[in-house]
């Protein structure tokens, strides 16, 4: 009884802050291009380098965690080519979309409430190293025609940058201006959950058959690594809970964005990212489940 307590004062308030999006979305229909640019533009980079930056995240101890992590992605995507060599359908679509999680929108609030602020740095790097593969190799894999350079050198890119150099330097910002990153950074967390709210509204039952392989196999070839990449790097209950609930997150949002930008079937990503983020309110409990015990 306690566990299914914890794992619901994790879960509601975020699903409540994408249900209220949902029913925004579905009585406004607003345009999020504008929004979305300034989320992704200027608060997350600053939540990253601010995450990164703060004098209570020390990159060396969480280096296990960071390379399990590098490892998980790698290893669904390989797993993923061979689903899509399997089921006979584009690897371009569906390799990205199970590799890369929601690790920003959906992965970053999770953490903070499961693991509390003393364990979001760790939650931050897990974002960043995430993002750096998918604007690179994540990007190559969509597109042979993908600007990789162009990527790397986008605000989030560089923000992650210039924080793995900070916590690795101990140079960073005066406080005053910290502050004030940190200010424009944290809100972040519930917009990017209320814009995925707004955009579940986008999902249509002619797009449920085709999205749904994308939609479950993102969750479950994670889940099936987390647990011997966690032994492997022998990491401890604190990485060990953030490596199991950052491996049953949803598909990235970002992907569509990437399969849009040059015509890699970018409706059928649409329905397993929104179909994987629906799916997200079977998957995140079992994760939480798994990870919260050892806390």
């Amino acid at each position: 009884m306690e566990l299914l307590l914890r794992i619901a004062q994790v879960i509601v308030p975020v699903f409540f802050v994408v249900g209220v999006g949902y029913a925004y979305g579905r009585r406004a229909q607003p345009d999020l291009g504008t929004f979305n640019r300034i989320v992704l533009d200027v608060m997350t980079p600053l939540l990253v380098y601010t995450g990164l930056a703060n004098r209570d995240f020390h990159l060396r101890e969480h280096l296990p965690l960071i390379g399990a992590a590098a490892l998980l992605v790698l290893g669904t995507g390989v797993l993923a080519w061979l689903l899509a060599r399997g089921m006979r359908t584009s690897a371009r679509t569906l390799v990205p979309v199970v590799m890369f999680n929601n690790s920003g929108n959906m992965g970053l609030p999770l953490a903070l409430l499961a693991f509390g602020a003393s364990q979001f740095g760790a939650a931050v790097a897990l974002f960043s190293v995430s993002c750096l593969l998918h604007f690179s190799l994540g990007a190559r894999i969509t597109s042979a025609r993908a600007s990789t350079r162009e990527l790397l050198l986008s605000p989030l890119m560089v923000a992650s940058a210039l924080g793995f150099a900070s916590a690795a330097t101990g140079v960073r910002p005066p406080e005053i201006l910290m502050t004030g990153m940190r200010l424009l950074g944290e809100p972040m967390l519930p917009l990017m959950l209320l814009s995925l709210g707004v955009r579940l509204t986008q999902l249509r039952r002619a797009d449920v058959a085709p999205g749904l392989l994308g939609a479950f196999a993102r969750p479950l070839l994670g889940l099936l690594l987390a647990l011997p990449l966690a032994w492997l790097f022998d990491l401890d209950a604190a990485a060990r809970g953030q490596l199991v609930l950052f491996a049953a997150l949803p598909p990235a949002v970002m992907q569509f964005l990437l399969a849009e930008r040059y015509g890699q079937e970018p409706s059928r990503v649409a329905a397993m990212i929104l179909l994987g983020n629906a799916l997200a309110i079977v998957f995140v409990p079992l994760a939480l489940a798994l990870a919260l015990p050892g806390q």
